[in-house]
């Protein structure tokens, strides 16, 4: 049996044999009140519900469908409010980083960077990650299968950082759908590394509305109920108070009010797992 690794995260540790860690926040940074807002409303949730929680958000949103996509508030604006969330309430903070440039930058501010879908066979991109010596969330991407992703998490591991993550979001199924392989959890759970269900993501619709992507949020609690279910470390779950005026990737993102319910149900699937893991 694979030996589950503990990776501290800030004032946390994930594990796959450890109580569930939930990343959540929106898809991109909005504004300082609109981060803090949404922070404060999912720390109170997670610790309500005996949960380790990451706050998630995106300074830029570099892969939009089309050009017209907006991309967000930019490094310099939104480093600044990761940190004064971070400062504000205790809780470890996560951002994507696109070139290797960034990865510096980012690590002086986020407890974890992270290596984008798209991105994740980009050696200098993994490697520059990895040097910086925080945690590395590493998105499996839509074209790859689970039992490639040793080969991904090696190259951040060569610099000597071993506090990686590995991040199921579906993979690609014909035009502009994604689809979850559930047996790609324990399989990548076999590296020891946490993984991490991306529920939110795995129900988008890549380039469905034409100029953007679309997506089936209404599917993805039970993407992270599947998930959890089978014991993984942590879920990954976009959220927004107005999925539907969100500047980005809301047809997929949760409402804010519905967090707390998911979050507490979820735990309860997470007690069952964790009592009773399954064989690697």
């Amino acid at each position: 049996m694979t030996t589950a690794k503990h990776i501290p995260i800030g004032s946390i540790t994930c594990g796959n044999d450890l109580p569930l860690t939930v990343i959540a926040g929106p898809c991109q940074l909005e504004s300082l009140d609109h981060a803090l807002m949404i922070a404060e409303v999912m720390a109170k949730a997670c610790t309500d519900a005996g949960a380790s929680f990451v706050f998630k958000a995106s300074y830029d949103k570099a892969n939009r469908t089309s050009l017209s996509g907006r991309r967000g508030l930019g490094i310099d604006e939104g480093l600044e409010i990761l940190a004064a969330v971070r400062e504000r309430f205790g809780c470890p903070v996560l951002t994507d980083i696109h070139d290797a440039d960034q990865a510096v930058r980012a690590a002086q501010v986020v407890d974890v960077i992270q290596i984008p879908a798209f991105l994740c066979r980009q050696t200098d991109l993994l490697l520059t990650a990895g040097r910086t010596g925080a945690v590395v969330n590493i998105k499996k991407g839509q074209f790859l299968a689970p039992w490639d992703m040793p080969n991904v998490a090696d190259k951040v591991a060569s610099t000597g950082n071993s506090n990686i993550l590995l991040t199921e979001r579906g993979a690609s199924f014909g035009y502009n759908t994604l689809v979850a392989d559930m047996r790609s959890l324990p399989i990548m759970a076999r590296t020891g590394y946490p993984v991490i269900m991306d529920a939110t993501h795995s129900v988008q619709q890549p380039g469905g509305q034409g100029g953007s992507s679309g997506g089936q949020r209404e599917f993805a609690p039970v993407m992270a109920r599947a998930a959890v279910a089978l014991g993984v470390a942590g879920v990954f779950i976009e959220t927004h108070e107005a999925p539907d005026t969100a500047p980005s990737d809301g047809p997929n993102m949760i409402p804010l009010d519905r967090m707390p319910a998911l979050i507490a149900s979820l735990m309860a699937f997470d007690r069952l797992a964790k009592a009773d893991p399954l064989p690697a």
